[in-house]
């Protein structure tokens, strides 16, 4: 689990047949084999580390799902530690499992901030709302607009000085996390799909399609 505050910019050292390694220093710290640090949002597993970096098993899924395809040598990466329960959670709930791709389609200046555009697919735009979060490389942002192709993100300076949204621009292709918040209410609203479940929901006042009847509300009290 993360919170999308991107802790050190690092550096890709080698790339391919299943590993990726990366030069590092801050989230070394105290380092342990097996634990979890997002790369880009993604949470990957160390499996070796010494000499100021370290290296990461990477599955054929993780590479269909994500954009790590497409970095190279020197390709700057975007680290954060999995969260203690002793830290301050400074963004959102980020489990660091990627959702989908996006890319980015425009970058405007707004006073001192910019707006950047990122078009995605359906399926990750049904959970983008205004004013929600959404992590973008593993970076917590707040939605500032969204439409039926793509959502907008405002962006302080700050953030493009300490993450590896200062080298991207149009085009470029990022790593989508939506909110899991909202993907559980979401299942939880859904109809259940055997014969036991919808008798157990209707015995609890609930019908088959997910709603709440009024004698569930009433027998609860509203």
């Amino acid at each position: 689990m993360f919170t999308g505050i991107i802790e050190e910019v690092g550096r890709v050292k080698a790339i391919g047949n299943g590993v990726l390694q990366v030069a590092a220093s801050r989230v070394l710290e105290n380092v342990q084999l097996g634990d979890s640090i997002a790369v880009n949002g993604i949470c990957l597993t160390v499996t070796e580390f010494g000499g100021g970096s370290f290296r990461a098993d990477v599955m054929p899924e993780t590479i269909r799902r994500t954009s790590l395809a497409e970095l190279k040598i020197g390709s700057p990466v975007n680290l954060e530690r999995a969260l203690t329960l002793s830290s301050r959670l400074g963004g959102h709930i980020v489990s660091g499992h990627i959702d989908g791709v996006g890319r980015i389609v425009s970058m405007k200046d707004d006073g001192n901030a910019i707006l950047m555009k990122v078009a995605a697919d359906a399926d990750i735009l049904h959970y983008i709302v205004e004013k929600g979060s959404v992590a973008l490389d593993g970076i917590s942002l707040t939605v500032a607009a969204v439409t039926d192709r793509d959502f907008t993100v405002s962006l302080i300076p700050h953030t493009r000085q300490v993450t590896n949204l200062g080298s991207k621009g149009e085009g470029s292709r990022i790593n989508i996390e939506n909110d899991v918040v909202g993907k559980y209410v979401e299942k939880m609203l859904q109809p259940k799909e055997n014969a036991q479940n919808a008798q157990n929901m209707q015995n609890n006042g609930q019908s088959e399609a997910g709603g709440i009847t009024m004698d569930l509300l009433l027998r609860s009290g509203f």
